[in-house]
């Protein structure tokens, strides 16, 4: 009995390690932005956003996280391409071109042998 439970806390040990669990710890289940509440039974559409756009900055405190139901967090990095992109910085992807590839090229061609 004390193995299984030893092996549960230390699962959640690993568990909480993550910045999203911290984040959930730390931070109401409440959108940062909206407002919608969030429970046990739909806390995977609350998503953990980092405030400056860098992944790797992760205090614990929890001072660069705030918590977005996924809609809020779409629109906040929507919003931070738009705002890259108006001021001329790369967002690190390329913009594409029209695409080349017709399929239906050969239509006549293979409507003709029939």
């Amino acid at each position: 009995m004390e193995r299984l439970v030893g092996g549960a806390l230390g699962n959640r040990d690993k568990r909480m390690a993550g910045y999203r669990a911290q984040s959930l710890n730390i931070h109401p289940w409440v959108c940062a932005r909206c407002g919608r509440a969030f429970d046990q039974s739909n806390i995977t559409e609350l998503t953990v956003h980092h405030k400056d756009h860098n992944h790797d900055n992760n205090p614990s405190d929890g001072s660069n996280w705030e918590n977005l139901c996924i809609y809020c967090h779409d629109n906040e990095h929507a919003r931070q391409v738009e705002y890259q992109q108006s001021e001329g910085i790369s967002t690190g992807k390329e913009e594409q071109g029209a695409a080349k590839y017709n399929p239906f090229e050969n239509l006549k061609e293979l409507l003709g042998k029939k």
